[in-house]
């Protein structure tokens, strides 16, 4: 029997379902009151409709505490006693087309002996996941094992999306060689604000997940399940912070490339006024419009004075480059080596 909603079950009940025990569920219409039976039941409501609300505060089995926090518009992730039942909030990845991993969907459960009430706005493929599990009869026997179900589900989705930002900052590594430009910068900043989005849920994730695994409520196995998704979590919180780490330094690595070409530049702009301020200053002198001007009358003055000109150009390189004023390749290379980005700046010497 498929465990979804029976037919004309209203939008705010997203799935009702009466766990068989061995791994199945039967879908049943949410009524007034819950089901009195010794099987595991598991309702999953859309908080964001009034009739959800008011449901929830009509079962008696459910304390106004527990309706508040299955109601919350904002939430990170957490675990904790409310009502005689264990609450807890999870943070999943948004796999959704188009949608961005990080902008995190929220899902709320509050799980009392053998009942189990989960509310979100967005449905998580872990939650699809595990519904179809049911549909084949191979699904959670128990509201331990669904817990436990959920949480390692959770998990392993964000796997991947960890292993992109990695991807994304080797990528972003690679490109530094070639074109370390203002889109590379763009690119590291957008995989910075990505990981630091991440970390804001994983790190109360991770400690929600170290208190869930020693409720003494939870079954030995499921406690053992949620230990190793923990482990994992924690695994995957140091790779996000290596990868965000990494990707600050490559972004410092960009600014110091992007100035010392700027340094760069600007030297060769002092250099030029340098060697055009005598010259600027002859020409300025001897364009005066007053007598006594030497060589007025003489036809070949002009060609005297470029030449002279040309000469004290001439001289002003000479002597620049005897106070090596002009950096080549090497000495660049080695400027950026003091700025401690000298491997990725070798090719330098490599063209020389």
């Amino acid at each position: 029997m498929s465990a979804t909603s029976s037919p004309g079950t209203p939008g705010w009940v997203k799935f009702s379902l009466q766990l068989d025990g061995a791994g199945g569920a039967v879908p049943f219409t949410l009524q007034e009151r819950l089901p009195d039976t010794g099987s595991p039941v598991w309702v999953h409501l859309d908080y964001t409709f009034s009739e959800a609300r008011e449901w929830l505060e009509r079962q008696t089995a459910v304390p106004e505490a527990a309706v508040e926090a299955l109601l919350a518009q904002e939430t990170r992730p957490r675990v904790s006693d409310v009502g005689g039942g264990l609450l807890v909030y999870l943070r999943g990845v948004n796999l959704y087309p188009d949608a961005r991993p990080e902008d995190m969907i929220a899902v709320r459960l509050w799980v009392k002996d053998r009942l189990v009430i989960s509310t979100q706005k967005r449905q998580l493929f872990t939650l699809t996941e595990i519904t179809e599990d049911l549909a084949k009869g191979q699904g959670p026997t128990s509201a331990s094992q669904l817990l436990a179900w959920l949480v390692d589900g959770l998990i392993w989705r964000m796997e991947e999306v960890i292993e992109r930002i990695e991807d994304l900052v080797g990528e972003c590594s690679d490109s530094l060689e070639h074109s370390p430009d203002r889109a590379l910068t763009h690119a590291i900043s957008s995989v910075r604000r990505r990981a630091i989005a991440l970390r804001r849920y994983l790190a109360p994730q991770r400690e929600a997940i170290t208190r869930l695994q020693s409720d003494t409520r939870l079954e030995r196995h499921d406690s053992e399940l949620i230990r190793e998704a923990g482990d994992r979590l924690q695994r995957l919180v140091e790779d996000l912070d290596a990868a965000r780490d990494q990707a600050t330094l490559l972004q410092e690595e960009v600014f110091a490339i992007q100035n010392e070409a700027i340094n760069d530049r600007m030297y060769l702009l002092a250099i030029i006024s340098a060697i055009f301020l005598p010259l600027g200053f002859l020409t300025g002198l001897f364009g005066i419009n007053i007598g006594g001007m030497p060589g007025v009358e003489d036809p070949h003055a002009f060609w005297w004075f470029v030449g002279f000109l040309v000469v004290i150009s001439l001289g002003l390189l000479f002597w620049m480059i005897r106070r090596r004023w002009f950096g080549n390749r090497a000495s660049k290379a080695v400027r950026l080596g003091r700025l401690g980005i000298l491997p990725r700046t070798n090719w330098l010497l490599r063209k020389k």
